[in-house]
């Protein structure tokens, strides 16, 4: 038996769309970067981008389990001298951004390197129940029924 390598003229790429909506983050977050990376796929290859193209809407409507909204602290330094900054996990989701939540509990499950970040340009998350990608056809996958746990409660 051989070992399939992917070259990249035989990579297929689909686009997915998720509905975010009360979602638990590191469920959701999980499912994501194994979609991104294409570990889904039998034809799974290491060294190639061979994951799928990802959309995220209602991103602000994800679910926090335990006391994760208020205790879990974000901190940056600004450069200068005391400038240390802090933000807590429920400040950024009220927040004019709250996709960034989604895509650093993504970005912190992919690998990190030229690839990583390759892969991290195919997840698309928005804030509202509107995407500019209807073009691409994409096909919704419902996360909360892959698993009761994924629904948060």
């Amino acid at each position: 038996m051989k070992t399939l390598s992917l070259k990249p003229s035989e990579i297929e790429k689909k686009w997915l769309l998720i509905d975010a909506d009360g979602l638990v983050l590191g469920r959701l977050a999980s499912i994501i970067s194994m979609r991104l990376r294409g570990k889904h796929k039998p034809t799974y290859t290491p060294h190639m981008d061979c994951g799928d193209n990802v959309i995220v809407i209602n991103a602000e409507k994800v679910k926090l389990t335990g006391n994760k909204r208020s205790d879990e602290i974000f901190y940056w330094h600004t450069g200068y001298a005391g400038g240390i900054k802090q933000r807590s996990l429920g400040q950024i989701l009220d927040g004019k951004y709250p996709e960034r939540v989604i895509e650093k509990a993504v970005e912190r499950m992919i690998t990190r390197g030229p690839l990583g970040r390759r892969q991290m340009g195919n997840l698309r998350v928005y804030k509202g129940p509107t995407h500019p990608h209807e073009a691409q056809n994409p096909e919704v996958l419902d996360v909360g029924a892959l698993n009761p746990k994924n629904k948060g409660a």
